[in-house]
C-alpha cells in the first residue's frame, strides 16, 4: 500500500480519484489548496502526489518546487505543449490530461510507485537517502555526511517508528570495536536534525533512545 497526496480543488474529481484509489489498495490524502498539500506533506510520509496545476492559491508549476523528494504526477486540464514540457522538466514523473481514463490513472500512477519501490530509496519531505550508494540529496543537492552519519541514518530508517536505545544504535551504526560511550551518539543525532532538518521526525525517547518518528 501506497500514501498518495491528490491536490484537487474540484471536489468531485478529488472523490474519483480518491475512492477508486482507495479501492486498489492505496490510502489517499486530499488537499484543495497549494497551503494544504504543504501540511499534509509535514505530517505525514507520502509515497506520491498527484497534482493539478490550476489551484486556488497558487500553481502546481509552483509548489511542485516545495515537493522535492517526492515523486509527482501532474492531473490537469492545461494540455498546450509548453505546459506539458514545462511539468515534465520540472521533474515530474508523468503528465496526465483530464478528462482521463480512470483505468489509465491507474495503470500510470502504479508505474511511477514500481519505479520508487526500492527499498533502498527513502523519501521524507525534502530528503531523499539513496541507501545502495550512501546519497542524501534536499533540495536536489547532495547533503554532506560523513560515514558514520550515513551509518546512523540508514540505521533509523531500517527502524522507522521503532524507539531504539542508544546501546542498540551503537551496535548497528558503529564497530563492535568503537572505544567511545554512548554520548557519541547523541552528538550524531543532533548533527542529523540539523543537516537533514529532521528536528520534527527524530524523536528523543526520555531515558531511552530515539525513533524516527513518521506518521502515515
Amino acid at each position: 500500500m501506497a500514501s498518495l497526496l491528490i491536490v484537487e480543488d474540484d471536489r468531485a474529481i478529488c472523490e474519483l480519484m480518491v475512492r477508486t484509489l482507495t479501492v486498489n489498495g492505496h490510502k489517499c490524502l486530499a488537499a484543495d489548496t497549494g497551503g494544504g498539500a504543504v501540511s499534509v506533506i509535514q505530517n505525514h510520509l507520502i509515497d506520491l502526489v498527484l497534482l493539478d496545476i490550476n489551484l486556488p492559491d497558487t500553481s502546481g508549476f509552483r509548489l511542485m518546487e516545495q515537493l522535492e523528494g517526492i515523486p509527482v504526477i501532474y492531473v490537469t486540464a492545461r494540455n498546450e505543449i509548453r505546459d506539458r514540457i514545462r511539468g515534465l522538466d520540472g521533474g515530474a514523473e508523468d503528465y496526465i490530461v483530464k478528462p482521463f481514463h480512470i483505468q489509465e490513472l491507474i495503470s500510470r500512477v502504479n508505474v511511477v510507485l514500481r519505479r520508487y519501490s526500492r527499498e533502498d530509496i527513502f523519501c521524507l519531505g525534502k530528503v531523499r537517502a539513496e541507501l545502495a550508494n550512501h546519497k542524501v540529496y534536499m533540495d536536489q543537492k547532495e547533503i554532506a555526511l560523513t560515514k558514520q552519519e550515513f551509518e546512523l541514518l540508514k540505521t533509523l530508517i531500517c527502524n522507522k517508528n521503532i524507539t531504539l536505545t542508544r546501546e542498540q544504535l551503537l551496535n548497528a551504526a558503529w564497530s563492535w570495536d568503537f572505544e567511545g560511550d554512548e554520548r557519541t551518539v547523541d552528538v550524531h543525532i543532533q548533527r542529523l536534525r540539523k543537516k537533514l532538518h529532521w528536528e520534527r521526525y527524530i524523536k528523543t525517547i526520555y531515558k531511552t533512545g530515539y525513533r524516527l518518528e513518521i506518521v502515515r
